[in-house]
């Protein structure tokens, strides 16, 4: 019998593609449990990300609290539930909506908006206050318009007559009563004011010009308060900030503003702005020349009654509160006007001047003089155009509203009964 001798160098070899061997199978082992784990983990996360969407899905649908957190249980999963907080942010609806499944949590924000009917969207609403609505010069009002029962007229002004060759280009409806802003919005706005009074004295912050603010809307709002007027210049605010002042915020075209909210008694904003934000006011703002405001912006007035005249026996007030909107302005979003009803009143809330342009919507319960153009639509409860130093009650002169226009993914004002829609995804 003959005996085969190997080399001591040969066993070792052997060992060493033995042990090789090993670790690649571990290693492999190890790999398939790791990317099993992985995709169990990514499974969950998918998850919890799908199921605050239906988080958001129940709070367009439901009533859920305002600025209290709901528990949600979920149909499709019973064992899953979703956690949704309500507030504002300025006028806007904010949803919070918060997903745990297993180890995995997932919170998204939005700004909530409402959007009309692709096929039946408004371009007009003139409340009926037993007078036609006139239209005069290069008027164009395109789209489904709701008058009064008088209906629409073509009228003459200092020897300009109607330059169209329809009224309406479109279909007409006969109007009753504006129709209602959602009430929790109507209270958010009369309660602004005196909202700071509750943000705790941590969240204030001393601003300086030249400096760049951000702040994400999952942390504590940062406030900048004065007693005094605030002017913005050479400043960058960004996200969930909040300046307030008691008396008067200017913003300077140095300046840059994201998603922040103001609130003022006046607010002016100067020449050559650019930006997006929400202006809250109780007796003006002044919107100059060449203003860009993107969506979603908001310029809010939320009229306080300022006594009258003493010594005079007609009702004129001592001040006019108004929005004022200069030439070749540009706005993005919303401008609303809400005042008391006044007798004979012949004074604008709302001015949208030449060359002026809203895309969005604009909601006067007083009254509006329309020399620029709406892409959207436009609720007022009267119009007003001073001419020659005359007043021409319900009258539209060289105004244009049009709503198609307006793309129809545009998500806006909510008011009630109206269908619910993601206006903005925060940060």
């Amino acid at each position: 019998m003959r005996w085969l001798k190997l080399k001591a160098g040969a066993l070792h070899l052997t060992l060493f593609i033995v042990v090789v061997i090993a670790l690649l199978l571990s290693a492999f082992i190890l790999l398939v449990h790791t990317h099993k784990k992985f995709q169990v983990q990514t499974d969950f996360l998918v998850e919890a990300a799908r199921n605050t969407n239906k988080g958001f899905n129940y709070a367009f649908k439901n009533s859920a609290p305002l600025n209290d957190t709901l528990q949600v249980q979920l149909r499709e999963v019973p064992d899953r539930t979703v956690k949704i907080y309500r507030d504002y942010w300025g006028v806007i609806e904010r949803v919070t909506s918060v997903s745990q499944t297993k180890n995995k949590r997932f919170t998204k924000t939005a700004l909530i908006g409402a959007k009309q009917n692709e096929n039946n969207r408004t371009a007009l609403y003139v409340q009926d206050n037993n007078k036609p609505l006139v239209v005069v010069g290069n008027t164009k009002i395109e789209g489904i318009a709701y008058v009064p029962k008088q209906g629409v007229k073509a009228g003459n002004i200092s020897g300009q007559s109607y330059h169209g060759y329809q009224l309406i280009y479109g279909q007409t409806r006969t109007s009753n009563k504006l129709p209602k802003i959602a009430i929790e919005i109507i209270s958010q706005i009369k309660s602004f004011e005196n909202q700071i009074s509750k943000i705790p004295q941590t969240q204030f912050m001393e601003f300086k010009d030249g400096e760049s603010y951000k702040n994400s809307f999952k942390k504590p709002v940062k406030v900048m308060f004065s007693n005094s007027t605030i002017n913005l210049n050479s400043i960058q605010l960004t996200g969930h900030i909040l300046v307030q002042s008691k008396t008067r915020i200017v913003v300077e075209a140095t300046s840059v503003l994201k998603d922040v909210v103001l609130i003022a008694p006046e607010i002016e904003i100067k020449n050559n702005v650019k930006g997006y934000f929400q202006a809250i006011a109780s007796k003006n703002i002044r919107v100059a020349s060449n203003v860009q405001l993107n969506y979603p912006s908001a310029l809010v007035l939320n009229e306080k009654q300022l006594g009258y005249q003493h010594g005079t026996t007609n009702n004129n007030y001592l001040e006019t509160p108004s929005i004022s909107i200069e030439e070749n302005a540009v706005i993005k979003g919303l401008v609303l006007f809400l005042g008391e009803e006044k007798p004979n009143n012949y004074k604008v809330q709302i001015e949208l001047n030449e060359n002026a342009t809203l895309y969005g919507e604009l909601y006067c319960n007083q009254n509006t003089e329309l020399k620029g153009t709406v892409y959207g639509t436009v609720f007022s409860n009267n119009f007003i155009a001073n001419q020659s130093g005359s007043v021409y009650q319900n009258h539209i002169y060289n105004g244009n509203i049009i709503i198609n226009k307006l793309p129809e993914e545009y998500v806006g004002l909510v008011l009630n009964d109206s269908k619910k829609e993601v206006l903005k995804w925060l940060y």
